[in-house]
C-alpha cells in the first residue's frame, strides 16, 4: 500500500489534482480561504472553524464551475441558492474532515516533492518547461502568492495520498474473481417477437377526439405571454470614451517587463536527512563530490545516488526555473553558478545538495509596440470598469424613479427595445435569461407596472425592463389542437392493443400452446450485445435460468413507442472456469479498484458520523 501511495503521488493522482486545481481556482480567484479575517463562522467540525468568507468562495466557485461545463447555456438565475449553499458546505465540511483524518495517519507530503509537482505542471510551462514567469501569472490570476498556493496544493496532495492509500488497499479473492467473471461472461440465448403499435390501423373519431378536448380544456390553452421593453447597458461601450496618458502605457509596460525573470536549469543530486543522520549524509555528499572532482559524470551520478524521485532518472535535471521557486540555500548557490559549474555541497531544508548548472535563459523583452494594444486595454478597462459600475447606480435609481424606460435611456445615451410575446419558459435574446423572466413575471413588474431592478445578464451587461402589454392564456379553438389530440389517441390505442394482443401471446406460450408470429433468434447474446434494445437486453438477463432446455423462460417488455416485445429465454452459457493470467489480472484490478472506492466512501462515512459537525 506505501508503495501504491507513493506511485500515485508522483503519478498521475497528482497530475490530475494540480491540473483540476489550475483550471476551477482560475475560474474563481479567491483567497479568503487563506486570509479571511471575518470572526463569523458557517460551520465548525471537530473545533476547526470554516468561515462564511469560505463558503461564500465556496459557492462562487461551483457556479462558475457550471458556468465553465455550460458555456452559453448556463443560466445564474435557475441555480438554487439554498441548495448551492448546502452542496457547498457539505464539500468543505468533507474537506477538512479529510485533511484532519490525512494529518492524523501521519500523511505527508515533502516540500521538494511539491516543487517538483510544481516544476512538472504543464499549465506552468512554456515550450515545455517550466517558466517561472508563467507560474507566477497564473496563480496572481488565482488571487493567490507562491506560499499560499504552495499550502493550498500541499493540502490537495494529502487528500490525494489518503484517497490512494485507502483505495488502492482494496483486495478480492480468487473465488470472488471466478463468480464475478461467470456473472460477467454469461451469454444468453433468446428470442422476440414484437408486437407493433400500429397507429395507423387505429381509428379516432372526431366525437372521441372532441370528448377528450372538453375534458381536458387546461391542456389546450395558450401560455400566458408578455412583451417587455428593456434599455441594455454594456460595458463595452464605454472604451471610446476614456483615454490613457503615454506616462501610464510606459509604466505599466516597465512594470510588466521587471516581472520577467531570468531562467536557470539546473540538475541536482540529493542526498536526504531527516536531522538525525546530517553527519552521515553529509559524509555522503563528500564522497559524490569527490567523485565527481575525479571526472565522473554528473547525470549518471545523479541517476544511481541522488535520493530525489522526481528528477533521479532525469540524471538530476530539474528544468528551467527562476527566482522564488527553490529553497532558498539552493536558490542562493545556483545563483552563484556559471553555466556548467558545480557547487561545493550545499543544506536545505531537504538534505545535501549537489547543484549544476545546465544553461541560462535570459528573458526575451518584448517592445512596447508589440504590447501597447494590450497595455491601452488593461488601462482602459479600469476606467471603464468604474465608469460602468456608476452608470449601473445610475440606470438603477432613475428606473425606480421613472414611470417608464424613456427617461432612463434618454439620460445614459440608450435606446429603449422590445422583446416577441415570451412566456414563463422564456424567449429569443434577453428573455431567454431566467431572471429577466422572473423580473417580467414578477408582481411588481407585471401587476404593479413598475420598472424593474437593473439584471445582470452577464458581468459586462445589465439591462432594466418594464411589462409594455400582458397577453392572458385562453383556451385554443378545437381545430388548432385537433391534429395533436388525434396523434396522442391514436398512439395511446395502438399501444394498449399491443399490450392487450402480447398478454395473451404470453398466456399462450405458458400454458404450452404455439404463436404464429416468427421469433426472432439471437445465439450467446453477451450483456452489451450491439443490434438489441437495451430495455429488452436488461430483461433477457434479468429472467431466471430456463429449468430445462425444453422448458423455456417468458418475459415482456413495452418499449416507449408503445410496442410490445414477448421475450423467450432458452438457455444460459456459463463461460469457461479457467481465465487466462491477463483476464484475470484486469478482473482483480477492476474489483479491487471498486473495493478499494467503497472503503474510501465508508472511510468518509466514518469521519462524518464520529465527528462533532456544527452549522451556523
Amino acid at each position: 500500500m506505501l508503495q501504491n501511495i507513493r506511485d500515485n503521488s508522483q503519478g498521475w493522482i497528482a497530475k490530475t489534482i494540480i491540473g483540476i486545481i489550475v483550471v476551477l481556482l482560475a475560474l474563481t480567484g479567491f483567497d479568503a480561504i487563506f486570509n479571511a479575517s471575518s470572526s463569523r463562522n458557517a460551520a465548525e467540525v471537530n473545533g476547526e472553524e470554516i468561515s462564511l468568507d469560505e463558503l461564500n468562495q465556496a459557492m462562487n466557485m461551483q457556479r462558475r464551475q457550471l458556468a465553465q461545463q455550460l458555456g452559453g447555456n448556463f443560466d445564474p438565475s435557475m441555480l438554487d441558492d439554498k441548495l448551492v449553499r448546502e452542496s457547498s458546505l457539505r464539500a468543505l465540511i468533507d474537506r477538512a474532515l479529510l485533511l484532519q483524518g490525512a494529518r492524523a495517519a501521519d500523511f505527508a507530503f515533502s516540500e521538494a516533492a511539491l516543487d517538483q509537482l510544481i516544476l512538472q505542471t504543464p499549465e506552468f510551462a512554456v515550450d515545455g518547461a517550466f517558466n517561472a514567469a508563467r507560474f507566477d501569472q497564473v496563480i496572481q490570476q488565482m488571487g493567490y502568492t507562491r506560499l499560499q498556493f504552495r499550502e493550498l496544493l500541499k493540502q490537495e496532495m494529502l487528500i490525494g495520498q489518503l484517497r490512494a492509500g485507502i483505495s488502492g488497499s482494496g483486495f478480492v479473492t480468487d473465488e470472488q474473481i471466478e463468480a464475478f467473471a461467470r456473472l460477467e461472461q454469461q451469454t444468453r440465448d433468446f428470442a422476440t417477437v414484437t408486437v407493433p403499435a400500429e397507429t395507423a390501423a387505429v381509428d379516432v373519431s372526431d366525437d372521441e377526439a372532441r370528448e377528450y378536448y372538453e375534458k381536458n380544456t387546461d391542456r389546450f390553452r395558450s401560455p400566458e405571454q408578455v412583451i417587455v421593453e428593456y434599455v441594455e447597458l454594456k460595458k463595452e461601450s464605454f472604451f471610446d470614451q476614456v483615454e490613457v496618458s503615454e506616462e501610464e502605457l510606459q509604466d505599466l509596460y516597465q512594470q510588466r517587463i521587471a516581472a520577467l525573470a531570468e531562467q536557470r536549469r539546473a540538475a541536482h543530486i540529493l542526498i536526504e536527512t531527516d536531522g538525525s543522520d546530517d553527519a552521515a549524509a553529509k559524509e555522503k555528499i563528500d564522497e559524490v563530490a569527490k567523485r565527481l572532482a575525479s571526472g565522473e559524470d554528473f547525470s549518471a551520478l545523479a541517476k544511481e545516488l541522488s535520493q530525489d524521485p522526481g528528477s533521479a532518472n532525469e540524471g538530476g535535471d530539474l528544468g528551467f526555473a527562476g527566482p522564488g521557486v527553490y529553497d532558498p540555500a539552493f536558490e542562493e548557490a545556483l545563483y552563484a553558478l556559471d553555466e556548467g559549474q558545480v557547487s561545493a555541497p550545499v543544506r536545505s531544508d531537504f538534505g545535501w545538495h549537489l547543484i549544476k548548472l545546465l544553461d541560462v535563459q535570459s528573458p526575451e523583452i518584448p517592445t512596447m509596440e508589440s504590447l501597447k494594444p494590450e497595455l491601452v486595454r488593461e488601462l482602459k478597462a479600469q476606467q471603464v470598469e468604474q465608469r460602468f459600475v456608476e452608470a449601473s447606480k445610475q440606470l438603477e435609481d432613475t428606473a425606480f424613479e421613472s414611470s417608464d424606460l424613456l427617461q432612463p435611456a434618454q439620460e445614459l445615451g440608450l435606446s429603449v427595445q422590445t422583446t416577441e410575446a415570451f412566456g414563463r419558459e422564456g424567449g429569443a435574446g434577453v428573455a431567454s435569461n431566467r431572471q429577466v423572466i422572473q423580473a417580467a413575471f414578477s408582481d411588481e413588474v407585471l401587476v404593479d407596472g413598475a420598472n424593474s431592478s437593473v439584471i445582470e445578464l452577464d458581468p459586462d451587461t445589465v439591462v432594466a425592463v418594464r411589462v409594455k402589454e400582458h397577453l392572458q392564456p385562453e383556451v385554443l379553438p378545437f381545430d388548432t389542437v385537433k391534429g395533436d389530440i388525434v396523434a396522442q389517441l391514436k398512439g395511446s390505442k395502438a399501444a394498449e392493443q399491443a399490450l392487450e394482443a402480447g398478454t395473451q401471446l404470453i398466456a399462450t406460450l405458458r400454458d404450452g400452446g404455439q404463436i404464429e408470429q416468427q421469433w426472432q433468434p439471437i445465439e450467446a447474446a453477451s450483456r452489451n450485445q450491439e443490434g438489441v434494445e437495451p430495455a429488452v437486453l436488461q430483461q433477457v438477463f434479468r429472467m431466471p435460468k430456463p429449468e430445462t432446455s425444453d422448458k423455456p423462460s417468458y418475459g415482456s417488455v413495452r418499449l416507449a413507442d408503445g410496442d410490445f416485445v414477448v421475450v423467450r429465454l432458452s438457455g444460459v452459457s456459463e463461460p469457461k472456469a479457467d481465465l487466462s493470467a491477463e483476464d484475470k489480472q484486469n478482473y482483480r484490478r477492476f474489483l479491487a479498484s471498486r473495493s478499494g472506492q467503497q472503503d474510501f466512501a465508508a472511510y468518509r462515512q466514518m469521519l462524518h458520523e464520529n465527528a462533532e459537525i456544527e452549522t451556523f
